[in-house]
């Protein structure tokens, strides 16, 4: 059985974290446009296709673009830190969240400068120098990866593993069924 809780565990985690660090990012421009009078006309978060916000109008390309991956990096950070502050159980998984944010978002800005992939053609064309791209996954992705340090004992693994909380692996599989529900309700598919 404590196999099975680590599994779950470890696949709702990751699972998860990629789900949520999309409707994090695309909340972000979400919140960029509003800020600059844009209009948003959709937001894709369907669990098998990669997100994407949709906008009518864009008077502000720039700070909207770069909204997605600011927020999408800071958010969890922010929230892991309050979890931590509380000392909530399995805020663990928090920070685990956090790291992935910082990475993933990171990784898209800097990894998609080279040929303009998605949110980098509009930071691009709209002013964004390259060098400030690859600054982002400069910071993030180091940061992330220092949230992540030691934290594999808290999912069972390494020679000082603790032992899985059932309760902490089945509420990040109810985490991870609600943010695909999520997903597939805003898509509307």
């Amino acid at each position: 059985m404590k196999r099975f809780h680590q599994v779950i565990l470890i696949v709702s985690v990751l699972l998860g974290s990629w789900l949520g660090m999309q409707a994090v990012h695309e909340l972000g421009h979400v919140i960029g446009a509003w800020l600059t009078g844009g209009r948003v006309i959709a937001v894709v978060l369907y669990p098998l296709t990669i997100s994407r916000t949709d906008l009518a109008e864009n008077p502000h390309p720039l700070p909207v673009v770069w909204a997605g991956p600011i927020f999408g990096a800071l958010l969890p950070i922010a929230v892991w830190g309050v979890a931590a502050a509380c000392r909530m159980p399995g805020t663990f998984v928090l920070r685990f969240f956090a790291g992935f944010g910082l990475v993933a978002n990171g990784g898209y800005i800097a990894g998609g400068s080279f040929d303009g992939l998605g949110d980098c053609g509009p930071m691009l064309r709209h002013g964004s120098p390259i060098w400030t791209l690859w600054l982002f996954g400069a910071i993030t992705i180091p940061l992330g990866f220092c949230l992540w340090h030691g934290q594999g004992k808290h999912f069972g693994l390494g020679s000082q593993r603790a032992e899985i909380q059932a309760v902490v692996a089945y509420g990040t599989l109810a985490g991870l069924v609600l943010l695909a529900a999520l997903g597939v309700v805003i898509d509307g598919r």
